[in-house]
């Protein structure tokens, strides 16, 4: 009988890809590979290049299998590899590509908000908020903007983002303000300044979803 991999400790997956269980490393992208890929399409801004580079990242994870140390997590580890990854085809790429507004991200925490009572006009609403918050996203500098996704779209603790992004927890906050400071100023002018309280910019400090 097949062995169930499920609650088995990423720890020991690795272990065990390492050694050359191929089953265990499948089981490390089953659990990572959603996440993975969303993370890619919200720094890439398009699907098809967003899917190779979360595919190419956990490629590049099982070859240098034999490296890794074991000193962080798996999560963070592949995560770091996506990350930059996606920052490089992102560059390549130059020009950010358009997304519908239901695509997981930034758009879709807004479309989490219920709608207003009685108002046939609320969904239409959110999604142009989402739109207005999404351009401003896209137009923060490259850190800014990979920091606000981990850590307020991704739910990605700030000290897991630190180590993900080679940095200390310190800069990750600060980026995190000054993003949200940033988008707030830009969305003013429309009256959307509300938005940015969507992120949720302090529930990912000390603990998120994995």
């Amino acid at each position: 009988m097949a062995q169930d991999d499920s609650a088995v400790s990423d720890r020991e997956l690795v272990d065990r890809a390492r050694a050359g269980d191929g089953a265990a490393f499948t089981e490390l992208v089953r659990r990572y590979g959603p996440r993975v890929r969303r993370l890619a399409r919200q720094l890439v801004r398009g699907h098809a290049d967003a899917d190779d580079v979360a595919q190419e990242a956990f490629v590049r994870a099982h070859q240098a299998l034999p490296r890794f140390d074991g000193r962080s997590e798996f999560f963070t580890w592949i995560y770091r590899i996506a990350v930059n990854l996606s920052l490089n085809r992102a560059r390549s790429l130059a020009v950010r590509r358009h997304v519908d507004v239901d695509d997981p991200g930034v758009e879709g925490v807004l479309a989490e908000r219920p709608a207003g009572p009685g108002d046939p006009g609320s969904a239409l609403d959110r999604q142009r908020v989402a739109r207005a918050l999404l351009d401003e996203v896209d137009a923060l500098p490259e850190g800014l903007r990979a920091t606000l996704l981990l850590v307020c779209v991704d739910g990605v603790p700030q000290e897991d983002a630190a180590a993900i992004l080679g940095c200390s927890a310190g800069t990750v906050a600060w980026r995190v303000h000054e993003a949200r400071k940033r988008l707030r100023e830009k969305l003013r002018g429309r009256g959307l300044e509300e938005a940015v309280d969507e992120l949720g910019g302090d529930r990912a400090k000390k603990g998120g979803a994995r």
